[in-house]
């Protein structure tokens, strides 16, 4: 049925479990809000998974939270599915009474743990069902939402061959107005966390999370890396005491000890770290775009236990741009990591190369052709 345009536009949102799900929901729903003030239609947002630490966020922007029991799926024999599968059902039946009182015109998924139950409760309601994927991999929510989705959303080109053509469109990775607006110089963004704006810094980061490997590497090599470079540390917030303690106690006797600070997370400020860094160093995944939309050469280090092994498909397909580097975990040694990182850090020539690589991998505008293509459904 159409949609007039005095009526209000009733969405839910779904996915969940990371910030790779949770961001981008927030860069979508960012662009329906001026997709839809365009064509000065009221709306209302509403997001359907489970509470976590990313909720706030949810509901800093505009979405009324429908909260439901979330458990994992698991392609592989695991004690934890004698919890999770009761959840999965529970999830659903939770889903259906929520659609039931809501019933929304469309609902918007990112995967994740939590998405699948919605998508079938809106299946069964016979509400139109759209998702976004995330990863070069498609993860097991994603595959089996196709089955009922109106249309599906991908960042990577490699990942359309899991779906069907006819409703399948490549527009990269959504993400939130705040990384893209406003930018300030790489000089001022140095400055901004105190660091010599004429000197090269590398950004370390481990995910929404942080990454307990990477940060033990950084913490028995910090010495060497404050010689080789300045450092921004991302080491997330269930770790940051820890690292603070530990980091602190290596720099005691290091002459450069000023050129190494840690935060647990980038709340407000990650575009500010994209930009005042020449290199970073991450894990993979979704992120791969973000770091494409501030043309920033990369050092990646997969996960080793990524569902279906994603993160290094994506960091793959990143590298084959000629944007980055792939250290494997097992690999991650001393040796091999610094001679990698200065030789980078001694050719600007290199990183030059890299950081247009980096920038011929964005794709702009995912968010506002989802929205676009969310609004023509409910519409149409």
């Amino acid at each position: 049925m159409a949609q007039s345009s005095s009526e209000k536009f009733l969405i839910v949102f779904t996915g969940g479990g990371s910030g790779g799900h949770i961001y981008p929901l927030i860069a979508v729903a960012e662009a329906l809000k001026h997709e839809l003030a365009t064509l000065n239609a009221p709306y209302e947002f509403f997001y359907m998974g489970g509470k976590d630490s990313y909720t706030p966020a949810l509901i800093d922007h505009g979405m009324t939270i429908s909260p439901i029991v979330t458990g994992k799926l698991r392609r592989y024999l695991s004690l934890e599915n004698i919890i999770d599968i009761p959840k999965f059902f529970i999830g659903f039946f939770q889903a259906l009474f929520h659609l039931y009182f809501i019933m929304p015109d469309i609902v918007f998924s990112k995967g994740g743990p939590g998405a699948l139950p919605v998508v079938l409760a809106a299946w069964f309601y016979r509400i139109p069902v759209t998702f976004h994927e995330s990863d070069a991999k498609p993860g097991l929510n994603n595959l089996l939402s196709a089955y009922f989705a109106r249309r599906i959303f991908l960042s990577f080109d490699r990942a359309a061959v899991y779906f069907n053509p006819a409703i399948t469109q490549v527009v990269g990775s959504p993400l939130r107005e705040e990384l893209l607006v406003g930018r300030t110089t790489k000089e001022l963004a140095r400055e901004n966390f105190g660091f010599d704006s004429g000197k090269p810094l590398v950004l370390i980061l481990g995910g929404s999370q942080g990454s307990a490997r990477i940060n033990e590497f950084v913490l028995e090599n910090l010495a060497q890396f404050v010689e080789v470079t300045q450092v921004l540390h991302q080491a997330g917030t269930a770790n940051i005491l820890e690292v603070q303690k530990l980091s602190h106690a290596a720099l005691l006797e290091a002459p450069t000890a000023n050129r190494y600070q840690v935060v647990d997370y980038f709340k407000n400020d990650m575009a500010l770290a994209l930009t005042a860094a020449d290199l970073v160093v991450a894990r993979s995944g979704s992120s791969v775009f973000e770091f494409a939309a501030f043309g920033l050469p990369a050092i990646l280090i997969p996960l080793t236990e990524s569902a279906n092994g994603h993160q290094l498909l994506d960091a793959i397909e990143f590298s084959k741009t000629g944007a980055a580097l792939v250290i494997e975990e097992d690999n991650l040694l001393p040796g091999l990591f610094f001679g990698q990182l200065k030789a980078l850090l001694g050719a600007p020539d290199v990183l030059t190369k890299m950081s247009a690589a980096s920038s011929a991998f964005f794709k702009p505008g995912a968010a506002e052709a989802i929205a676009k293509e969310t609004i023509a459904i409910v519409a149409g």
